[in-house]
């Protein structure tokens, strides 16, 4: 069996951030139509935030935990809830398993710093993706950026 032509890992510096942001903007700005200034936010500067690439270095996609009180904000939860948004991949790179990647990536970034469970708001055409990785919908469906979401989440626990 051979490796995926990419790799996933935490964005470190300002080459890999502005490489998030551009996977962002071309995914969720040109592709969904969401206004810039909803899709960068203050909360991306204490993120965590994921890059896959492909082996010549392309950006294939993204992703972001936030925790602590940032994910407070977010979740409502409590401080061991992570919360992971911001997931996109590039068109090329859809169908190669690199959104699964991204979240298993950011499933271990949240482990790592003692959380107990991710939370997340997905867009509506995309809950079958997160149910195939053990998260589940919870409360009633909504708009954000005028896009339909629910919320998910999944135990980190044993």
């Amino acid at each position: 069996m051979s490796s995926p032509a990419y790799v996933v890992r935490v964005a470190e510096g300002p080459a890999d951030r502005e490489a998030c942001f551009a996977v962002r903007k071309e995914v969720f700005v040109g592709e969904q139509g969401v206004p810039e200034d909803l899709e960068y936010d203050a909360y991306d500067a204490g993120a965590v935030h994921v890059l896959a690439v492909r082996e010549d270095g392309m950006p294939l996609g993204t992703g972001r935990l936030l925790y602590g009180e940032a994910a407070v904000t977010q979740t409502g939860a409590d401080p061991s809830v992570g919360s992971l948004g911001r997931l996109a991949v590039t068109s090329r790179a859809r169908g190669l398993g690199v959104g699964a990647a991204l979240v298993r990536a950011i499933e271990d970034a949240a482990r790592a710093r003692g959380l107990t469970a991710v939370d997340l708001h997905a867009q509506t055409h995309a809950l079958g993706f997160y149910e195939r990785l053990g998260y589940e919908p919870y409360g009633p469906e909504y708009l954000e950026a005028g896009i339909a979401h629910r919320g998910m989440r999944r135990s980190l626990q044993a």
